[in-house]
């Protein structure tokens, strides 16, 4: 086992000015890479409603999965899970700590605590549920799933028909909720440090309002817009991402969705002003789910993170004594 010290937390809970102060520059604890555990950073294009470092920031401190698919792709928890390992092997390999954070709590437990051993993809079952997608609409397949898996009705997002549709797939197939699979804790590889960010409330969602206003301020409306004029449209996997789904309404048929078109573009102001409201108050919601998810991840070191200089300083302390009982060569 390689030590992995890992950094979770709601959006807009200071993960990344933390992760600045302890690993890079002239006071860093030691040479560090990180791991992106955002489950919408992998996409290519979608820059700033991901909250992605900038060039520069990846440069005083390097980041892995970034822009490795196109919106278009798929990316799932087995994905990650893979190739976060393979990252972390080689970032430990070169002599520095792996450090894998994010905010994707599905991500990171799995990481953690290893991929449930579910069973295969079943094709014809896989395209029962998706036909029945279609038809019916991912609500009523929520509401079909809440009855049957409450445990993973409650993780998923109502936009995530992935994962919706591979938990009715799991119970179709064999009759057991896949919260019910068992964790395969024969790949843990690792010897974790888990450190978890915690803010009030109030102060969380007052960042979060100033994060979004920024957003819009740094040309998000222009960046929805390119990549709407590029092709990609809530039909696929990236532009379901918060900061992006706000922007389109559709035209429907039967209950199904004919087209995607743009509820405003770049310098319509009052249309705008809304769509920065619901991309805001969406944020504050998923940041309560965070919360409530990231509580089940236990053996955490939980720090408050309203002072970060404080936080950060906490954490420096912790890490120096999880770092002397490994040996990073």
């Amino acid at each position: 086992m390689f030590p992995v010290f890992v950094l979770f937390g709601p959006t807009a809970s200071g993960k990344t000015g933390i992760l600045y102060r302890l690993f890079s520059g002239p006071a860093s604890l030691c040479p560090a890479e990180v791991v992106s555990a955002d489950s919408m950073q992998v996409y290519r294009g979608m820059d700033i409603g991901t909250a992605k470092p900038s060039a520069a920031e990846r440069a005083a401190l390097p980041h892995h999965l970034i822009d490795i698919r196109e919106p278009s792709e798929q990316f799932n928890v087995g994905d990650f899970v893979r190739l976060a390992g393979e990252a972390c092997r080689d970032i430990y390999r070169r002599g520095k700590l792996p450090v894998v954070s994010g905010g994707t709590g599905f991500y990171l437990k799995n990481f953690i605590r290893g991929l449930p051993e579910s069973p295969p993809s079943n094709p014809h079952i896989r395209a029962a549920v998706k036909a029945d997608l279609a038809q019916k609409g991912a609500a009523a397949l929520m509401e079909e799933l809440a009855a049957l898996d409450a445990e993973s009705a409650a993780r998923i997002h109502l936009n995530d028909t992935y994962r919706l549709t591979r938990a009715l797939e799991v119970f179709r197939l064999t009759g057991r909720p896949l919260s019910s699979f068992r964790q395969n804790r024969t790949e843990r590889k690792y010897s974790f440090f888990i450190a978890g960010l915690r803010r009030e409330r109030e102060d969380l969602y007052r960042r979060i309002d100033a994060r979004t206003t920024e957003m819009f301020g740094r040309g998000l409306p222009a960046e929805v817009e390119a990549l709407f004029n590029a092709g990609f449209s809530p039909a696929d996997p990236g532009l379901r991402a918060i900061g992006y789904r706000e922007f389109f309404t559709e035209e429907r048929e039967n209950g199904k969705v004919l087209r995607y078109f743009l509820r405003a573009r770049a310098g319509n102001t009052q249309d705008l002003s809304a769509i920065e409201a619901l991309v805001a108050q969406n944020s504050r919601r998923y940041a309560k789910r965070q919360i409530t998810y990231f509580s089940s991840l236990h053996e955490t070191v939980w720090v408050d993170s309203g002072n970060e200089e404080e936080a950060a300083e906490i954490l420096r302390r912790e890490l120096e004594k999880f770092i002397r009982t490994e040996v990073i060569s």
